[in-house]
């Protein structure tokens, strides 16, 4: 984005309103975004993430899904047992070297 410009926020409500404007017979999603204002990619997105999981879509302002939140901390304890494992190799060798 070039500066001076603001990214544009939309609620849950606006979002699921947007998709149930572009599902009604004989509207097409680009009618419903020029519409609305809003740019065709985001309102399909919309679409899709509200048929994948309609309980879970647009959970807003930096929260995630209970999914990704989980993801991102077996990636963290991933990575720790990694570091720890790496630090035993090492102390290993070191003793095995110095014990003779």
């Amino acid at each position: 984005m070039s500066q001076g410009t603001t990214r544009r926020k939309y609620t849950k409500e606006f979002k699921v309103e947007a998709v149930a404007l572009s599902n009604q017979p004989g509207m097409t999603v680009i009618q419903a975004a020029n519409n609305l204002g809003v740019r065709v990619k985001d309102l399909y997105r919309w679409r899709h993430e509200l048929a994948e999981a309609p309980e879970q879509a647009f959970p807003g302002n930096g929260r995630r899904r209970p999914e990704d939140a989980e993801l991102e901390k077996l990636r963290r304890e991933n990575a720790q047992l990694r570091m720890e494992r790496e630090i035993l190799k090492k102390a290993t060798a070191f003793f095995a070297t110095h014990a003779r």
